[in-house]
């Protein structure tokens, strides 16, 4: 009979932010978001343009063209760290210019431990970001966690952090949701919904699995205040974006797709992104099973510079 005590997680550590940048209101809000979220971590935020030249040079045979969406993009790097300075006048600011369109250019800048950030809409270098297009695509297939923060969804500060849970897998994404709250001193509220019309089993069983994973979360953030309940209903969606305006953040792990392939996002978090009045986390199954991911790695996640798709701007 094995009678091992169950070894206690690690607390994950919180990377470096890493914020989309265009020019629009909605990438404003993003930014200084993003900076608050940098600042709390204590790590540095990078700000990154996706100026698309490389498929942009498919389209125009000037090259002058090409140089002038460049110099506009630096400048707006420029304003935009000016800006960020001047709120956070004590945050290490960098600035990075993508030859790369804006997914592939914000999941590369992300690199193995970074955290995303995304408005919800956008302009310029970031053209297409529309809820539906750059900012799912990012929150969908990133390997790396993502932000989406709305407009509309600046919470006013309720010093708490919600995750999302669905069962009894989820501690992994779980004690990132708690590493949130304990960055901003914030109470951690675990909300699971008991769908009576596509659950099997039983509802008390599944405010045990709840009960259990908050007491998971207790042993490794022993100062934080971890609350846990269940709401019955027939809308899971419904349910989180009514309890998303009552909370700073609200978490949620990414699940896998059936063998790879149909939507990267199910119905819950499509839902979130676009209604939630507070920003969304979107945590994706792969970053919380790299175990072997040294101290190392999480310093220098997403500050690598590839000269091929980066200025390498400081």
């Amino acid at each position: 009979m094995n009678s091992e005590i169950p070894e206690i997680p690690a607390r994950p550590e919180l990377g470096t932010v890493v914020v989309g940048v265009d020019g629009s209101p909605a990438a404003r809000t993003a930014v200084l978001w993003a900076a608050a979220e940098a600042d709390r971590r204590g790590r540095p935020l990078r700000l990154v343009h996706a100026a698309d030249t490389d498929r942009r040079a498919l389209f125009y045979a000037d090259g002058e063209a090409i140089q002038a969406v460049r110099e506009a993009g630096r400048d707006l790097l420029i304003e935009t760290a000016d800006a960020v300075r001047e709120r956070f006048p004590g945050l290490d600011v960098t600035r990075e210019l993508s030859r790369q369109e804006p997914v592939a250019g914000l999941k590369a800048a992300g690199g193995n431990r970074g955290t995303i950030v995304v408005g919800s809409r956008g302009l310029g270098g970031f053209a297409a970001l529309m809820l539906g297009s750059v900012g799912l695509g990012v929150a969908g297939h990133a390997e790396v966690p993502v932000i989406v923060v709305r407009p509309d969804g600046e919470s006013a500060g309720t010093g708490s952090v919600t995750a999302a849970v669905h069962g009894a897998d989820d501690l992994g994404w779980l004690l990132l949701a708690a590493a949130e709250a304990d960055a901003r001193k914030a109470a951690l509220r675990l909300v699971s919904v008991w769908n009576v019309l596509a659950r099997i089993g039983s509802a008390r069983q599944h405010e045990h699995e709840v009960e259990a994973l908050a007491d998971r979360v207790r042993e490794v953030y022993p100062q934080l205040t971890v609350e846990h309940r269940v709401e019955t209903g027939t809308s899971t969606p419904g349910i989180l974006v009514e309890a998303s305006g009552h909370t700073d953040l609200i978490v949620m792990g990414r699940g896998h797709r059936a063998l790879g392939v149909g939507p990267a996002l199910g119905r819950v978090a499509h839902s979130l992104i676009h209604h939630a009045h507070c920003p969304v986390e979107i945590v994706p199954p792969s970053f919380v099973t790299r175990a072997d991911v040294t101290r190392a790695d999480v310093t220098q996640s997403g500050e690598t510079q590839d000269g091929e798709t980066q200025d390498g701007e400081t």
